[in-house]
Parts: structure tokens; sequence; C-alpha cells
């Protein structure tokens, strides 16, 4: 007992001062005795989890020690990308990493410098192992009750942790998700563990599906989330002659505050798609997709499917990642196209183009009846830039401008084909485009333009009228849409 007090003491002091010295929190670490024995917290109980493998006291505070650098380094790695901290939602999304690796800017396992570290730390783990004696009792019946013992405590406490009464107590310790001042209070591990109860704990409560007004929508809705758009001047490039469409023909436009900054689609996918502010989500803000995984009667396909709209999903990607598949089902989807539609499809770079998306994009509104809603998700300029993604362009940011020309060729022609479309069938028709977030670029660091990229509402088949300069917030941009599925008065200003 006296060895694993002085080891667990000893490992615990080093966290702490790891955490003090060169923790990711942006102001100084708490260390009132509330929030101290909070941190502590989080550190035993990841070396308890380590303990429960070895039974070997010093091996467990070493290992506690090296994952605790970890979770900083990797959250320092991740704020200089995308001005964040480690999250807790960020493991649910560890199992896509394998199967899309190149999504992410994370090495390969094959890498050097991910490879050699694992390699030479299992070495060391198995020397110190094979080194350092057991304290697990000598004799049979303790030696398997401490054995089964502490696992089924941590399991048992893991199950607990999102019911009363434990939850109530965790909830006092974390009451709402303000994750920079969290970090600071506790430290990273427990505000990883903290929020990871909270999330698990239940999503607050969805809001009733609107009313919307009576008397008929336009008769084809198309939505379109541009990947990682901005336009291009702000970064230094050439006039996107899609911007000054915004600017001449859109009937709004303007710049689109989004959730996160060079990362996490789902969010500003949500917001618009719901017309939810993050605030509402409570601890899924994170990842609305994780905690809420589509059951949210405020999702504008829902409400189109009520209004008697055929519903299209459009995507040349991946079902499985994020979940899109079984999340756009539940967001009330009844059909999708998506990745394997686009086999033959022109790519550039690792991608299905934009130019090619927008031209099924087209295909699909003339095919289907109306009325119709359809939201598209595009790929090309999805991240990492990284050298070898397009020939003789190597720069991140020449490779981001290249793409980004084909946006907005896209945009031009839907624009065309829409109008066009709606003049041949005297219908009426609304069609917003807008970006997800801004690009994780090297010229274009986490507090980038306030997290904000840009949007249009273009009109089709409607009175003209002079184009409106409306800056939003992606969730009000999603209620804006409402008025497409059942027309507001003219006066009615759109963003309420």
């Amino acid at each position: 007992m006296t060895t694993f007090l002085t080891a667990t003491g000893l490992a615990l002091a080093l966290c702490l001062l790891l955490e003090v010295v060169v923790g990711d929190s942006i102001t100084r670490a708490s260390l009132a005795p509330r929030d101290l024995a909070l941190r502590l917290t989080g550190y035993l109980l990841i070396l308890l989890f380590w303990f429960a493998f070895s039974w070997r006291p010093w091996l467990a505070g070493l290992t506690c020690l090296i994952s605790v650098a970890a979770l900083v380094y990797v959250s320092r790695a991740k704020r200089s990308v995308i001005g964040e901290p480690l999250l807790f939602s960020d493991f649910a999304l560890l199992p896509q990493v394998p199967r899309h690796p190149q999504l992410y800017y994370i090495p390969p396992l094959w890498d050097p410098r991910v490879c050699v570290p694992a390699l030479l730390t299992l070495a060391a783990t198995v020397i110190w192992y094979r080194t350092e004696p057991s304290v697990l009792p000598a004799a049979t019946l303790p030696r398997i009750l401490a054995l089964i013992g502490l696992p089924l405590l941590l399991g048992l406490l893991v199950r607990a942790a999102p019911h009363p009464p434990l939850a109530r107590l965790i909830a006092r310790w974390f009451p709402r998700p303000d994750l920079e001042a969290d970090v600071a209070r506790v430290g990273l591990p427990a505000s990883l563990l903290g929020y990871t109860a909270r999330a698990l704990a239940g999503s607050e409560p969805a809001p009733p599906a609107p009313a919307l007004p009576p008397g008929p929508g336009d008769d084809v809705v198309v939505v379109i989330q541009l990947e990682s758009f901005i336009d291009p001047e702000r970064l230094g490039g050439a006039p996107l002659p899609a911007m000054a469409l915004f600017r001449s023909r859109a009937a709004q436009y303007g710049r689109l505050e989004v959730p996160a900054h060079g990362a996490y689609t789902m969010r500003s996918e949500h917001a618009v798609l719901t017309g939810r502010p993050s605030d509402s989500l409570g601890f899924g803000r994170y990842d609305p997709y994780t905690s809420r995984s589509g059951d949210e009667p405020t999702s504008l396909a829902r409400l189109a499917r009520g209004r008697g709209y055929g519903t299209l999903f459009l995507h040349p990607f991946h079902r499985d990642f994020f979940r899109r598949a079984q999340v756009m089902e539940a967001f009330g989807f009844t059909e999708q196209v998506m990745e394997e539609a686009f086999r033959d499809a022109p790519r550039v770079g690792p991608y299905v183009g934009d130019v090619a998306l927008g031209e099924r994009l087209l295909a699909e509104v003339r095919a289907r009846p109306t009325p119709l809603f359809l939201f598209c998700v595009t790929m090309e300029n999805h991240g990492p830039w990284k050298p070898g993604r397009l020939p003789g362009i190597d720069d991140p940011q020449a490779q981001y401008l290249h793409h980004v020309a084909h946006t907005g060729q896209m945009v031009e022609a839907i624009v065309a084909g829409l109008d066009r479309l709606a003049g041949e069938r005297g219908q009426t028709m609304t069609l917003c485009v807008f970006g997800d977030h801004a690009p994780s670029l090297p010229s274009c660091k986490p507090g980038f333009g306030g997290r904000t990229t840009e949007y249009a509402l273009f009109r089709f088949g409607h009175p003209a009228a002079p184009a409106r300069r409306i800056d939003l917030a992606a969730d009000a941009l999603g209620r804006a849409l409402r008025g497409a599925l059942a027309r507001m008065p003219a006066d009615s200003p759109a963003g309420t």
C-alpha cells in the first residue's frame, strides 16, 4: 500500500506540474481547493485505469503521466489548427481516422513520428512490466477479488456517471458547456471525463416543430453546403466571379457566422438544417450528430416532407462518414444519392469535382417531380491540402484557390440552370449556398474573420428585388429558409 500511495502521489504531482506549466489552457490554471480536487480526480481515474491492467504502481504512475502528456500535446496541436482544445466528442470520431486517413492531418501509423514513439513506449512498458513486481495479493481468493473488483468498480462508475445521483453531482461541477474556462479550472483530463458524463446523460430536449404559415412554398428549394468556402479575396486570391454574382443577383447575401473554424462540418450543417443555435444543444453542441443523431423536429427536411415535398440528400462521399446516411434519414430525407452514384464522375484531386457535382444536381432537379427539397454537400475542396494532391501545385493555399475557383463555377452554373428551369416551368425556386467553415490553412488561422464564411440566397420566378447584404448566424439562415417552404409575406424580413 505504501508503494502504491507513493507512486500515485508522485504521478499526480507531476501531472499537475505538467498541466500548470505547459497545459492547454488559455488562462492561468486554477488551484482553488475544489478545482484542484477535481483536477487530481481526473488524473487518478486515468492512473487507476492503467493500474487495473498491470497492478504495478510505478508503471501505472508513469503511464498516467504519459497519457496526460499525450492529451496535452494533441490538444495543443489541435488548437493551433482549429482553435479549440481536445474534446470528449473527438474520441467518438476516432474510428473515422483509419477508414478515411486522407481527411486528416494525423500521420499514418507507419509514419516514424507515430510508430517510433509507440514502439519505444511498448518496449519500455514490457521491460518495466517484467522488472517491477506486482502488488496483487499472494493468496488466491484476494487476488481474484482484486483482479475482478477494480475493473468492476471502474465500470460501475462509468455506468453510474450519466444517471442520478452521480449525474446531479457532476452537473454541479460542470453546469453548462464552457470549455475554455473548464480546461483552465479543472484541467484537460477532468474536463474530458466530466463533459463525457454530461453528454451521456442526454442532450437538451428539442423544440417542437414550428408552425409554418399557410400557403404553398417554392416549387424547388435547393441548399448547397460548400466545403471550406470563403471569398478567396480574403486570403489574397483573385476575385471570384461567383462573389460578384452574390452581390448583383442574390436576393440576400453576406457573411455567415458558423460554429467552428477549419473543421467540424457537422456543426454548421446541423445549425442550417435545424435552425437551432449551438447554445440550445447543451453539451451536444460539440458534435450534434453524435448527441442528437438527426432526431430534430425542426429539421428543414422534416418540415418539407410534412408539406408534401420530396426530400433528397446529395453528397459524393462515403455513407459512413459522420454516420451521414443514418443521420440524414432521421433528419427526414427520403432519398440519398451518395458515393456509389459518383463512381464514374470526374475527380479533381482526391474527390469528386464541384463542377461535376453541380451538373448532377441540376439533372436531379430536372428529373424529379416537384415540390422538391434538395440538400447538397460538396467535397472537392475538403482538406488537408498537402503536396501531391494536385499535379504541379504543392502550395496549400494555391491548391485551395484552384479548388475554390471550381466551386464558384459550379455556383454560377447552378444559378443559370435553376433560373432557366424556373422560367421554362413557370415555377418558383430558392437556392441557398453557404460555406461550412473557413479552411484550415497556414494563412487562415483560428480566429480568422470571426469564424465567418459566405452565404447567398437566390430566388427564381419571383419579382426582381435589389440584393441586400445581411450578415447572419448559421442557425438564423436555417430559420430563414423555412420561408421558402411556406412563403413569408413580402414585408417579413428573412433571418428572423
